[in-house]
């Protein structure tokens, strides 16, 4: 008996999103027999994991079609289409496309000029497998060019979904029973720069809970902490269905390795945002990306960023080891040894627990809305883990008071 075409997703939000649509294009197509690996290429490490992950899959499912997709097979078609498991390789615009999938299969890489792309589509979904959270995608690419990265060149320039589809498929998302909406992309500060008017993200977001009034919960993916606007700021302060959690792109906390990595905000920015945001809703986490053993970086410059993780009051922190990309100009900087790496991305993954320890204990005693995801399990407004005594539909947002801390959750009993 055929099998429907299955995802394997590698990476960031946005992919996970991205996945869904690429399931209905292929169940649409009669894609039976087939799985799509959507890759990440933030990384090597996260390259190593995709090229493990489809050798794997043909030694265990040899008579399966392999489709290879997403940022690292756009930027290295020719590597994967090399590899002998490999039996078809698309690029990421390609991907999103319905007439990608009815295409004949005899043609093995199937990639185009990403950077000449000027718009992106609002695919309308109709839910997520198995999630009662749903993400969607409101922006692509990027038009900065940090020193350390090779997303632009994987993802193209920045384009923004307009607010009318993004309202279309939230309240498609909502009529489906989904508690909670994640607005994604690669770097959705900048949405609305390409639009008519260039609404920033702040009047998107206004706009969006305004037209949707039904939408329980709206989370925003990674900031970068130099792009958010004035409506934004009011947002925070006046509207509770936004979620009091934001991560914030900081990669640094040393003011010389944030000009080399060619960031555009300082140490200071972050803080003073961090301080502002809290006098608006005082009770608010706030995490962060940082990257430990950036070329160059001393160990004073290091304990900079150690130190930032106080002073900014990090709680969910994402630390990436340093990871050289070709083609980036970082790559060409004077390196650390992968051992003082190593060492330096321990340190700050030790900080960021024992910061989330002391977040998690804090919340005992208090009653939070927890939206459920399946078995009695889901987040918080803060985006913490919390397990609660009863059983609760998944979708449903309900009003939990927390009683302990076991292994990292919150433990929780539904209030009366």
């Amino acid at each position: 008996m055929s099998a429907a075409p299955e995802i394997v997703t590698f990476g960031c939000r946005l992919n996970s999103y991205e996945s869904e649509v690429m399931r209905q294009h292929a169940e649409a197509a009669g894609w039976q027999d087939t799985v799509i690996v959507n890759t990440c290429a933030v990384t090597k490490e996260a390259e190593r994991q995709a090229r493990q992950a489809i050798r794997k899959l043909r030694r265990e499912r040899p008579g399966v079609r392999i489709v290879v997709t997403g940022c690292a097979a756009q930027i290295a078609p020719q590597a994967f289409g090399a590899m002998a498991e490999v039996d078809q390789v698309i690029g990421n615009a390609e991907k999103m496309r319905a007439e990608s999938y009815l295409a004949p299969r005899n043609e093995r890489i199937v990639v185009t000029d990403i950077m000449a792309l000027k718009e992106t589509a609002g695919h309308l979904i109709s839910g997520f497998e198995g999630r009662a959270r749903a993400f969607i995608e409101v922006q692509q690419g990027c038009d900065h060019r940090c020193t350390f990265c090779i997303i632009p060149f994987g993802r193209g320039p920045n384009r923004s979904v307009p607010l009318g589809h993004i309202v279309d498929q939230v309240r498609a998302l909502v009529a489906s029973g989904f508690g909670e909406v994640v607005l994604t992309g690669v770097d959705i500060a900048s949405y609305g720069g390409d639009l008519p008017g260039r609404p920033p993200l702040g009047q998107m977001v206004r706009r969006l809970l305004s037209q949707v009034p039904e939408l329980p919960r709206l989370r925003l993916s990674s900031l970068d902490p130099v792009g958010l606007d004035d409506d934004l700021f009011r947002q925070v302060a006046e509207e509770p269905r936004l979620m009091p959690h934001f991560h914030l792109s900081v990669q640094a906390g040393d003011d010389l390795i944030l000009k080399r990595m060619k960031r555009r905000h300082l140490r200071a920015d972050v803080v003073g945002l961090a301080t502002r945001l809290r006098a608006l809703r005082p009770d608010l986490a706030l995490g962060a990306d940082i990257i430990a053993g950036f070329p160059t970086e001393t160990e004073e410059m290091f304990e900079r960023s150690m130190a930032l993780v106080d002073e900014a009051g990090l709680t969910h922190l994402h630390v990436f080891p340093y990871s050289p990309r070709p083609g980036t100009p970082a790559a060409r900087m004077p390196q650390q040894s992968g051992d003082e790496i190593r060492r330096r991305a321990g340190r700050l993954r030790a900080k960021g627990e024992a910061a989330m320890a002391a977040f998690l204990a804090g919340r005992i005693g208090r009653r939070t809305a927890v939206l459920i995801e399946q078995d009695g399990f889901g987040h918080c407004e803060h985006y913490l883990p919390v397990r609660v005594d009863s059983a609760v539909h998944a979708g449903t947002v309900v009003d939990v008071r927390i009683t302990t801390v076991e292994n990292g959750q919150l433990i929780g009993t539904c209030a009366e």
